[in-house]
């Protein structure tokens, strides 16, 4: 295989997944000047951990840019107008990190419905206390945003029993066997009354930002739960803190917040009925080995010339 291209890898400190580019030219930096010597040079950019400012200042600065790949899913730090309007295919790590969000968003749901918090907290006290816990069979989840994570979810929910509703702008071709019945973005609120937990996997748009709110909370059951592993602006947070501190809904489960990380003090640390979990939930063991792999097979892909996985529509921002 010929390597034509330089990678330029932005970073921000150092992680030992950087040691398995060693058979591709690469430049690895964290400010612009590093990258300085490949500017007439037909380049790849890999953004690793590097900040949106620090990516739009090299593809600007680059004259040949063949291909920007992010490690994250998201792209709400990834773009930004110039590459949007640019011809430059870009690629993202879609459906690397989908089955540990799915696995979160399952056990969130056990936690509130078997109350783990209940039983930590008699067990640490010493008390004896028995009480009711609920089956998950039966009860239904309302996934908003159905793509890979979406579809991650509703393989494991499905499996337990539980029926699965699904908020989708395009509706599939074919029926989707997880699927009891989709909705369209408009119909929101028609769907999470019928919830008892609603997940949100959605990618961070300017359509997306605080789609749930006031409204969609007063709209959910008072048993219901909502669960984010998407991104933490499309749930207004202080409408949720609202929700959470009336007992408006039953709770929430976050791995997601609009400020990460969470300030000291923030009322989410404090509350009763919130499982909180500090934006990790995909970092198992291998996950940025995997996210690594996955870039050096469409490494190898791009250099063959064969189409590229994940590309993402720039313009709709996924």
């Amino acid at each position: 295989m010929s390597h034509e291209h330089t990678v330029l890898v932005l970073v921000h400190g150092d992680d030992p997944q950087l040691r398995m580019l060693k058979d591709l030219p690469h430049i690895v930096g964290d400010e612009k000047g590093a990258f300085a010597k490949a500017v007439k040079d037909p380049t790849i950019i890999l953004n690793w951990s590097g900040p949106k400012q620090l990516l739009r200042d090299v593809f600007t600065m680059c004259q040949d840019v063949r291909w920007v790949h992010s490690r994250s899913a998201g792209l709400d730090s990834t773009l930004f107008p110039e590459l949007v309007e640019s011809d430059v295919p870009l690629t993202n790590g879609s459906g690397v990190f989908s089955q540990s969000l799915g696995e979160f968003a399952l056990a969130a749901i056990l936690y509130f419905a078997k109350d783990f918090r209940r039983m930590i907290r008699n067990q640490m006290a010493g008390v004896w206390e028995q009480f009711d816990v609920e089956e998950i069979a039966g009860q239904t989840v309302g996934i908003v945003g159905y793509g890979d994570i979406g579809r991650a979810v509703a393989k494991r929910v499905h499996a337990m029993g539980m029926t699965v509703l699904a908020i989708k702008r395009h509706f599939p071709e074919v029926a989707d066997p997880l699927i009891e019945q989709f909705y369209k973005p408009e119909a929101l609120l028609e769907m999470l009354a019928r919830c008892d937990y609603v997940v949100v996997a959605l990618p961070l748009t300017k359509e997306t930002l605080h789609m749930l709110s006031d409204a969609e909370f007063a709209a959910m059951k008072p048993t219901g739960v909502v669960i984010n592993v998407g991104r933490g602006p499309v749930i207004d947070e202080a409408a949720l803190v609202r929700a959470l501190t009336a007992k408006r809904i039953r709770g929430a489960g976050l791995d997601v917040f609009e400020q990460e990380p969470l300030p000291a003090g923030d009322p989410m640390y404090r509350l009763e009925n919130v499982l909180l979990s500090p934006h990790c939930a995909d970092h198992t063991k291998d996950w940025l080995h995997d996210a690594m792999r996955f870039f050096l097979e469409q490494y190898r892909r791009f250099e063959n010339g064969e189409p590229l996985e994940n590309l993402v529509n720039k313009s709709l921002g996924y």
